[in-house]
């Protein structure tokens, strides 16, 4: 018996020890969680509930689906969240290496193709030994297992009801801002620009004029148009 298999039947309990962690949701947090165990030589079950149900938000049938902006904020280690982000490599995170390996353009912010950042995700989960993916939604807390419940905001409505009971909250709520996908064929690049974010280097963001009628128009149809849905202009 190794050192991780001591700790983990000393957590779990000897009945537990051989037993696989359930995590359910394949996001972000999900897969960074299952790759963490699986480095330690723990084996893990991880429950995704696409492509047989999608969220309003979501669109594509990967893990670890970025249903908002491309980017994960600053690189820069005398940031915060640069820094955060060096300390994360260290340990080894997926999501960060997922995330180097993908990157694109964007200054001094690391921001990631969004399919290959994907694929690269499912790709490395798929082929670590130890790893189980089972793509059907989960709609109650499994009970006398260790789960990592890393399902989110997008949590389905029958899990949602079962967490709210377990917790005992009237409510379950979460805000953020999403943003809307501009496809690269839709752009005029006679009309746009190249610039840095903060004037700060060279531009790596496209910047689309608008007049106050064009963004009138480009409001609405957002508004109008279903989620993951390209609004043509």
């Amino acid at each position: 018996m190794t050192s991780t298999e001591t700790q983990y039947g000393t957590l779990a309990g000897d009945s537990l020890q051989h037993q696989p962690v359930i995590v359910i949701g394949g996001g972000l947090a999900g897969c960074e969680a299952a790759w963490q165990l699986l480095a330690r030589g723990i084996p893990v079950t991880l429950h995704e509930m696409k492509p047989v149900r999608f969220s309003a938000a979501h669109s594509s049938p990967h893990l670890a689906e970025l249903v908002c902006s491309n980017s994960l904020r600053s690189n820069d280690p005398t940031s915060a969240v640069g820094l955060l982000k060096s300390e994360l490599r260290l340990l080894g995170s997926l999501i960060m290496e997922a995330a180097d390996a993908t990157a694109v353009p964007a200054g001094k912010a690391l921001a990631v193709d969004r399919v290959l950042f994907s694929e690269y995700i499912e790709a490395k989960l798929a082929a670590a030994k130890g790893f189980e993916l089972i793509r059907q939604e989960v709609s109650a807390i499994p009970e006398n297992r260790i789960v990592i419940l890393a399902s989110g905001p997008l949590t389905s409505d029958a899990l949602a009801e079962k967490l709210a009971t377990r917790t005992g909250a009237a409510y379950l709520s979460f805000y953020d801002a999403i943003s809307p996908i501009v496809h690269t064929e839709s752009i005029d690049f006679g009309k746009v620009f190249r610039g840095s974010r903060y004037d700060d280097g060279e531009g790596d963001y496209l910047n689309c004029p608008m007049t106050q009628a064009e963004f009138e128009r480009f409001y609405d149809a957002i508004q109008k148009g279903p989620a993951g849905f390209p609004a043509r202009l």
